[in-house]
């Protein structure tokens, strides 16, 4: 797919294909404005039906708007996958959290994105092209981007499609493509601690943020398989050396469970383990999967637990709830179209 390739490597394309070197401008200009293959003017139906096999065909299926504003995708690919893409507007500007998988294998309780297991990875660009689409959504073009920031924090888990995640960053931040700041960009894990030091040797200027979830190993593998394989020590080690190499600072995501992760000792163990690191802490209200028998704390509790933890010494916020009214959280909108199309 052309969205899968850089500026020169469609360039490349088309002289490969015997079509001129403006072609591919024309082309690359074209894909990066979110445009149909049926929309690009410039192209005679010759030449549209050349490139036809390879050019993008995924659109936008759906649109839901929140009462905040907030905004969910449901992005159909060529062989009718679905993925959501979230946009979020901010005094700064719009932020889009991207799907990097269709569905995922990661297994966390917490999240509806696991519920039916992982259907295959995303390519890189299928990854962008939930960018381009909502860029063009927005009223933006390949000279005018709309979108500011970017999250790797929808369905699926980046490091576990590590290749098409990192092509994604190269395409997304490349200055002949939408010129994405990669400080703007941020990628989500649980916690792949090989995959967190491939990351690292990319000399990449992304934000690394950690699925944390808990204070000790025994709590987190309750609620997130993961755990069994990496242990929190190996992963707050992971991050600092990553820190040490990139400068970037480090976030946390710290989802509150009633009940299982949000004591006292839990607030103490975490804030023991990450005091004197230069890391923030992202407080996080569980948003209830009605397929789970997890609930959440409440946010009065959450404020509460995320001002022990400034109280001890750590940077902390409780994380802005968007979205709830749309099945916000990852994977919950997915399902349920999912539910009515079977």
């Amino acid at each position: 797919m052309l969205t899968d390739l850089s500026f020169e490597e469609i360039k490349s394309y088309v002289k490969k294909i015997g079509l001129p070197e403006f072609r591919g401008e024309q082309i690359f200009d074209a894909i990066y404005s979110g445009k149909t293959l049926q929309e690009i003017s410039n192209l005679s139906n010759a030449l549209k039906d050349i490139i036809a096999e390879d050019y993008p065909k995924y659109k936008i299926e759906k649109c839901f708007t929140s009462k905040d504003g907030t905004k969910k995708y449901i992005i159909r690919f060529a062989d009718d996958n679905i993925v959501e893409c979230v946009l979020m507007k901010y005094k700064y500007g719009y932020t889009l959290c991207v799907s990097t998988q269709v569905g995922c294998r990661m297994g966390c309780k917490f999240c509806a994105s696991t519920l039916y297991g992982l259907a295959r990875n995303l390519s890189a660009g299928e990854i962008l092209g939930q960018v381009l689409l909502v860029n063009r959504d927005l009223g933006g073009s390949l000279k005018k981007r709309m979108i500011t920031n970017i999250v790797m924090m929808g369905s699926g888990e980046p490091l576990d499609n590590f290749d098409s995640v990192t092509k994604f960053i190269d395409l997304v931040s490349a200055g002949k493509g939408l010129n994405i700041s990669q400080r703007n960009i941020s990628l989500s894990t649980c916690g792949l601690v090989p995959q967190i030091y491939k990351l690292m040797e990319k000399d990449y200027n992304i934000t690394l943020t950690i699925s944390l979830h808990a204070s000790e190993d025994e709590k987190r593998a309750e609620v997130m398989p993961i755990a069994n394989r990496y242990k929190i020590a190996e992963i707050i080690k992971a991050c600092k050396d990553y820190y040490e190499k990139t400068g970037r600072r480090i976030y946390f995501e710290y989802t509150l469970i009633k009940g299982v992760n949000d004591s006292e000792e839990d607030c103490l163990r975490l804030a023991k383990m990450l005091k004197g690191f230069n890391c923030h802490v992202n407080v996080i209200p569980l948003n209830e999967v009605k397929e789970r028998t997890l609930k959440a704390t409440s946010r009065l509790e959450a404020y509460k637990f995320a001002d022990r933890l400034k109280a001890l010494g750590l940077s902390a916020t409780v994380r802005r709830t968007m979205g709830e009214d749309i099945a916000g959280a990852c994977g919950q909108l997915r399902n349920k179209l999912l539910k009515s199309e079977n």
